[in-house]
């Protein structure tokens, strides 16, 4: 027998001696591996860490003789065709020098690669040729044997492919659980990461970012344990708007990812209001020129335009990146005095008695109103919403009210009217005189007007304020009263009485069912509108409030007297007072962090919600009118070296192009007002229906005279009534029929035909009459109130005798 060469060892490997016998059998791949296995010994040294034992092999072999066979040569992966595979190309991996080198398969080192002769041509190509069938002949392997296969193969690699295999292997074996598990699960492990974790796992795929972005709850538990979740349908409101907005886009676009849901964007505009306001200490600052020396008499901002009106007779808007004037709105004869804006639809009331619409996009004058005796002293736009609506028959139930937008009108000639908002593309109306300066417009006949809607009668003074949302108007007036309004019947439903001087300021809280009012007598009273009694009395202010502010979690009142007090208005109590002013509070606006009040010359900034003040935004100016922001922007109006001029802050930085800012009193412009379903004469008999379902008979021609029977008495706005206080409380009951009346005009048809009619109500049945507001602890009665000629505010009234006609 051929002597055996001793065998060539080291530390960790061994060499096996080629057989140099010429007389070689050759056997299958089979048959190789199953030798091969019976040889091998696996020992728990030998194995690769990590790796299970193979069950059913034999450990317990003989000892290994000399291998008689030559080693396979290693195959040049370069430029070779292999059959398809999941995973990717091995080539794709960066080169072994730049991968951080890992830890070698094994429990022993693993020996260098030795420098080999070039593969043979001939061999590649044999070895090339022979792997579709070894595939084969693996797949139909079990999947033991199948690993002990791979396990061979790794046991003899080098280094390298073994770092390149592990660079393909590690993400194809991954697993994304997020994607795995339920999304309840998943909610709930998300719910324990703190915003900026959210953020940064957002990022982190597709898949994360559409799980992360949509999940409701998330952002719910996220908004609450931030403390920045307000409740009283705040929340409900933002995410309505954002899906109106939404379906009106046609988004989200086919084969796109998911939006966020809008509690993920209402996070992030809460989060950048708390935060960028006060930790941005350098906001961009543009300041311009506007309505020449004149005051601001209003200020809004609405859908990025700054909208400003002076008692200069203009209307100007603005843009609030570059300050330049976009359009100047002329047409009013007199002072304007109030201001409501609606997607591209503004309304404005004036001195001049008349109420305009125009359209923001051209900057026409559509429609102008007539009516009114005396000056437009205030107004909103009523938009429809879902309210909790008591109806005929005593049960509550949901509805949409009003069935289209609906404008509510304010003056010093003691009465509120009611119009129908014109859609864009309506017909247009323009009101006798309206484009003639030498003709009263309150000559105007109103029957001829198919927007109007109704005239509400009560008031014996001036109409100071009203607020309106859904079907409930509340009025208050310099007769010291609050008056609470059905704004589809006409009917007065309570009159709350008080305060014993003249009510400058009102808000209204449908979701508290409440209404707030400040008077000249220094006090705030909080009424329920479903009793009529006045809850609390607020006490503290020495002189007039003349300004409130209403949002989910304050009550925020401003006087004369140079301070503003925060109070809470489900319990009343006071929580902090804002005293930094020298003077009258001119002007202030509050959200659910900040105050901005203007006053002596200075724009304050105040933390809401520990009382304290947190900076200047103007100082050394004479006065400031108006202050107005939402989202980002700032505006405010003041009076500055003898000029009027508006100071813009812009508080976002470049990545906070989506901040979305929430607008007072949470009033939204994306809803549809109108139901495209509908067409024109469905719309406008819905709407007489609605209006008329509690009527109840046509006076008579005797009561339609009487009220245009008053004397003309103009007085200024600054005139000052015969002082109320000194009317005597009189035990009488309320007489409905001669103290309040409505009457209501057509609504208009499809093709607005001017053809007369007209039905009058009373606003109360007299079985039913209106009972008295409590205030205080004791329950004073109603006082008689004065005969229309007695008043000294009264403004002239039309002659119908010699009224002209407009023509159309």
């Amino acid at each position: 027998m051929q002597e055996e060469e001793s065998v060539v060892e080291g530390k960790g490997w061994k060499m096996v001696k080629r057989d140099e016998s010429e007389n070689r059998r050759e056997v299958g791949l089979a048959e190789a591996i199953e030798r091969y296995g019976r040889k091998r010994s696996y020992s728990n040294e030998n194995m690769m860490e990590g790796i299970e034992a193979i069950p059913g092999l034999v450990t317990n072999t003989p000892p290994r003789k000399k291998a008689k066979s030559y080693p396979p040569p290693p195959i040049n992966t370069m430029n070779t065709a292999a059959p398809p595979s999941p995973l990717p190309s091995p080539h794709g991996s960066p080169p072994p020098e730049s991968i951080w080198p890992s830890a070698p398969p094994s429990g022993h080192s693993s020996p260098q690669p030795q420098a080999q002769a070039p593969i043979q041509p001939d061999l590649s190509l044999t070895t090339l040729m022979a792997l579709p069938s070894l595939l084969s002949h693996f797949s139909s392997l079990p999947p033991p044997l199948q690993s002990h296969v791979l396990l061979t193969f790794l046991r003899h690699s080098p280094l390298s492919v073994l770092r390149t295999l592990h660079s393909v292997l590690t993400p194809t074996l991954a697993r994304d659980f997020l994607t795995l598990l339920p999304p309840e699960l998943v909610s709930l492990i998300l719910s324990f990461l703190p915003f900026p974790d959210l953020a940064r796992a957002s990022r982190v795929s597709k898949a994360w970012r559409a799980i992360i972005d949509s999940d409701p709850v998330l952002w719910r538990d996220l908004l609450k344990s931030t403390r920045i979740w307000f409740g009283h349908d705040s929340e409900t409101a933002f995410s309505d708007a954002i899906m109106a907005r939404r379906r009106r886009q046609g988004l989200p676009a086919p084969n796109s990812l998911p939006l966020p849901h809008p509690y993920k964007i209402l996070f992030k505009s809460r989060h950048l209001t708390r935060t960028r306001w006060v930790t941005n200490q350098d906001p961009k600052r543009l300041t311009f020129p506007a309505h020449g020396r004149s005051v601001v008499t209003c200020l809004i901002f609405s859908h990025g335009r700054i909208i400003s009106a002076s008692d200069d007779h203009s209307i100007h808007v603005y843009s609030p990146v570059t300050g330049t004037l976009i359009r100047s709105l002329d047409g009013h004869d007199g002072g304007v005095w109030a201001l409501a804006a609606t997607k591209n639809t503004l309304v404005s009331g004036s001195t001049d008695r008349t109420v305009r619409i125009w359209d923001l996009e051209t900057g026409r004058c559509t429609h102008v109103f007539g009516g009114h005796t005396s000056t437009v002293r205030c107004l909103a736009i009523v938009k429809p919403e879902w309210i909790d609506y008591e109806n005929e028959h005593g049960i509550i139930v949901r509805e949409k009210w009003p069935k289209r937008p609906l404008i509510v009108t304010g003056s010093r000639d003691h009465s509120l009217r009611v119009w129908t908002l014109p859609r864009p593309g309506d017909e247009e109306y323009r009101c006798y005189g309206a484009d003639d300066t030498e003709i009263d417009p309150s000559e105007e006949d109103v029957e001829d007007n198919p927007y109007h809607k109704l005239h509400l009668e009560g008031h014996d003074h001036a109409v100071r304020a009203l607020a309106a949302r859904g079907r409930t108007l509340v009025s208050g007036s310099y007769d010291c009263t609050v008056r609470i309004w059905d704004i589809i019947t006409g009917d007065c439903k309570w009159v709350l009485v008080g305060h014993t001087q003249k009510v400058y300021s009102v808000v209204l809280d449908i979701n508290r069912n409440l209404a707030c009012s400040g008077s000249m007598d220094g006090t705030v009273r909080v009424w329920n509108l479903s009793t009529g009694q006045c809850q609390h009395v607020l006490a503290g202010h020495t002189s007039l409030v003349g300004l409130l502010g209403l949002s989910p979690s304050y009550l925020v009142s401003a006087a004369a007297d140079s301070t503003l007090r925060v109070w809470d208005p489900d319990t009343g109590e006071l929580r902090h007072t804002l005293a930094a002013h020298s003077g009258a509070i001119t002007c202030f606006q509050h959200d659910e962090f900040k105050v901005l009040s203007g006053s002596d010359g200075t724009l304050k900034m105040w933390d809401i919600r520990d009382g304290t003040q947190v900076r200047d935004l103007l100082t050394g100016i004479v006065g400031v009118w108006q202050v107005v922001f939402e989202g980002r922007w700032c505006v405010a109006a003041s009076n500055r070296m003898d000029s009027t001029v508006l100071d813009v802050w812009d508080f976002g930085n470049d990545e906070d192009e989506d901040w979305e800012g929430e607008p007072p009193g949470g009033l939204y412009d994306e809803e549809s007002d109108y139901d495209d379903e509908e067409d024109d004469l469905d719309r406008a008999q819905a709407e007489v229906d609605a209006m008329d379902q509690d009527l109840e008979g046509v006076p008579s021609d005797a009561e339609f005279a009487d009220a245009d029977q008053d004397q003309d008495l103009g007085a200024s706005d600054d005139d000052d009534p015969v002082d109320l206080r000194s009317t005597a409380w009189r035990g009488v009951p309320y007489d409905a029929e001669t103290s309040t009346r409505a009457s209501t005009s057509r609504e208009p048809s499809a093709a607005h035909s001017r053809h007369r009619s007209s039905a009058r109500t009373k606003s109360h049945r007299e079985s039913q009459p209106v009972p008295p507001s409590v205030a205080g602890p004791s329950d004073p009665q109603l006082r008689m109130l004065p005969a229309v000629d007695e008043t000294p505010t009264r403004p002239r009234t039309r002659n119908v005798g010699h009224r002209r006609r407009w023509q159309p």
